[in-house]
Order: C-alpha cells, then structure tokens, then sequence
C-alpha cells in the first residue's frame, strides 16, 4: 500500500529537471503541479526562472502541462500568460485529471512524468494513474489548512520510506 506514496524520483527543485535529463529516461511530457512546486502557494504569475524552465522544455520539444486542485481563476491567471494547458479542479489524487491531461497532450502515459511537491495528491494520484512520478521540496513552508494536515501525514510516510532506506532525500 505505501509504495503508492513512494516517486520514482525525487528533486530539491522543478529546476533540478532538464530536458536533457527527461530525453535519457524516454520522457516526452511533464504534467507539473503548481502552487509550491513551480511558484510558492501566494504567488500569482510565473517567475523569469519558471518562464525560462518552460521555454527550455518547450525548445527541447518536452511538453507541459500543470495540474492544479486550485480553481480556474489560480490557474489560468498562471498558465495563460505563458501559454500552457492547465486543468484545474483537478480532485487529486483521483487519477481522472492525469489521465485528461496525458490525453490531451496526445503521449503515452509511459513517456510522461508528474511533478509535485505532495505524497498525497501528486505522487499517488501520479503512481496510481500509472505515471513516473518526481517529488520536489516544497517551495515554501507555509501551507493553506488542509495542506498542512496533509503536510504531518506526509512526514511520517518520507521517515518510514528514510528508515527502509528507499529515499535518502531530505527536505
């Protein structure tokens, strides 16, 4: 049961994954989560950094995606200046929206890795629905209330998962 909460991999940062490095795994997609994986939870538009990780992915023909559990007006107001496909709504973990998103983007689920900064929506919803998945630090520390609880369950899987030796990352 918990090695659905294990990734695949697992990154200090959205930064840490280049295309080059996505290319020698076979990966042609990446659906990333927002809010604390590419910009912290209260910050509305895309970073000079997080534009350029976009382009550089784009350029290497990597496509992305995000998926949010935020509402329409979060996500677009992220995604429609830099022009990327979002769903929002997306009631992670449940495996419907990767699915959507995989769909849409027109590769096989094989070839895609979900990005997250959460063990219990992005990396189970990911493993579940059958993707690679990476696990990135949290951008920030500060979470909304349910994050928070989500947060304390998440910290005693990672321990468990340091302790059987299956992930030496610390945050």
């Amino acid at each position: 049961m918990l090695k659905r909460f294990l990734p695949s991999a697992h990154v200090k940062s959205i930064f840490d994954i280049t295309p080059e490095k996505l290319k020698e795994q076979g990966i042609e997609g990446v659906i990333t989560d927002l809010d604390n994986t590419l910009v912290s939870w209260d910050t509305r538009t895309a970073t000079p950094e997080v534009i350029e990780w976009f382009a550089k992915m784009k350029e290497q023909g990597i496509k992305v995606s995000v998926l949010s559990n935020n509402n329409k007006e979060r996500v677009s107001f992220f995604c429609d200046p830099i022009g990327t496909p979002y769903v929002f709504s997306a009631r992670k973990p449940l495996s419907k929206s990767f699915k959507r998103a995989a769909r849409e983007m027109g590769i096989d689920k094989r070839k895609i890795a979900v990005i997250g900064d959460q063990l219990l929506t992005d990396v189970l919803g990911g493993n579940s629905a059958g993707f690679h998945t990476v696990l990135v630090v949290p951008i920030v520390q500060t979470d909304g209330r349910i994050t928070r609880m989500n947060r304390m369950i998440e910290r005693r899987i990672l321990n468990y998962f340091r302790k059987k030796g299956l992930i030496d990352w610390e945050e």
